[in-house]
């Protein structure tokens, strides 16, 4: 039996994640932050239904010590790094923060993984934010990187020192370039989550309207139950190496609003307005990824289109709702 160690095991990647580690027999550990509410962790791992299949340990991205006696105790085949401050809006306003979590963290996790001698394979959840003033119309892993938030900034050295763990010291260290990836485990601060909760919100009669920034920045996403499927595959390699994951299809904000109010019977127009606080300091207009690398040498594709996204998150907000109502 393989075992599997994540990082933010309490993120919509990591509980996706665990959940196909465990269908494929691993032994799964995940590394929370100790918090005054230890249920909050494995609250996404309770609604896939795995709770009580995953050991939660405590652990810090930024104490490099609590990373070494979690590696010594928990021997892992593989290490996935899902663990950040992932929220970009947030990232102008705690950056330092961010840069010691987002960024830091990675250092801090693969010196753990390099001191621990064990013989681990290492995966770093790199962003398609560090594209950020897009260089290129399609986005490949040869596309210089201009990022434009703090978050995209320690993402980027996240990226960077992976990549120069790999080449200095031989380890086993590859990096996912993952464009946005959704689904109706994903935070309530996002904007498709704010989206679609927003919508079954209306639906039932609750409230009214929705704000929203820029309606014209446009993005490729896809489901995040296919993007971890990516992430395993990638450990399976005999090399290591850096795969963008992306569908290669990019939406503007103001269509996945057209698509998310239809699937409800609605028109967004008459409920969503623009509200220019929402605005961020340095746009990303447009992100749109190019996965040819993925497709031939890991085999893999998405398979869940936009349409049925949507679908899945508006009516999971649904039922929640009319549950709590």
């Amino acid at each position: 039996m393989k075992t599997a160690l994540i990082t933010g095991i309490s993120g919509q990647d990591g509980a996706y994640l665990a959940q196909l580690l465990l269908e494929k027999g691993y032994h799964v550990a995940g590394m929370a932050r100790r918090c005054s509410n230890p249920d909050q962790a494995r609250a996404r791992l309770r609604w896939l239904g795995i709770a009580d299949e995953v050991e939660i340990l405590d652990g810090d991205l930024t104490d490099l010590s609590s990373l070494l006696r979690l590696l010594t105790r928990v021997r892992p085949d593989e290490v996935y790094n899902l663990g950040a401050q992932s929220f970009v809006a947030l990232s102008w306003q705690q950056p330092i923060l961010t840069g010691e979590v987002t960024g830091m963290g990675v250092f801090n996790l693969l010196e753990a993984v390099r001191l621990s001698n064990l013989p681990v394979r290492f995966y770093q959840a790199s962003s398609s934010e560090m594209f950020g003033k897009a260089q290129a119309p399609l986005q490949s892993e040869t596309t210089p990187f201009y990022p434009r938030s703090p978050y995209a900034v320690a993402k980027l050295a996240g990226h960077w020192i992976t990549v120069n763990y790999r080449e200095s010291f031989g380890l086993h260290a590859s990096s996912g370039i993952l464009f946005n990836h959704e689904s109706p485990l994903r935070g309530m601060e996002f904007v498709t989550r704010k989206i679609t909760n927003a919508v079954a919100g209306i639906k039932l009669g609750l409230n009214q309207g929705l704000e929203l920034g820029n309606l014209e920045a446009t993005r490729d996403w896809g489901h995040a139950r296919d993007y971890v499927k990516a992430m395993w595959l990638m450990m399976q390699q005999d090399s290591p190496g850096d795969y963008v994951i992306a569908t290669g299809h990019s939406v503007s904000i103001r269509s996945f609003c057209e698509i998310a109010f239809r699937h409800a019977g609605l028109d967004y127009r008459d409920h969503v307005r623009v509200n220019p606080a929402f605005f961020r300091p340095a746009e990303v207009d447009c992100l749109r990824g190019d996965a040819a690398k993925a497709h031939q040498a890991l085999g893999w594709a998405p398979q869940v289109g936009l349409e049925a996204l949507a679908a899945e998150m508006v009516e999971a907000d649904l039922h929640r709702l009319s549950r709590a109502a």
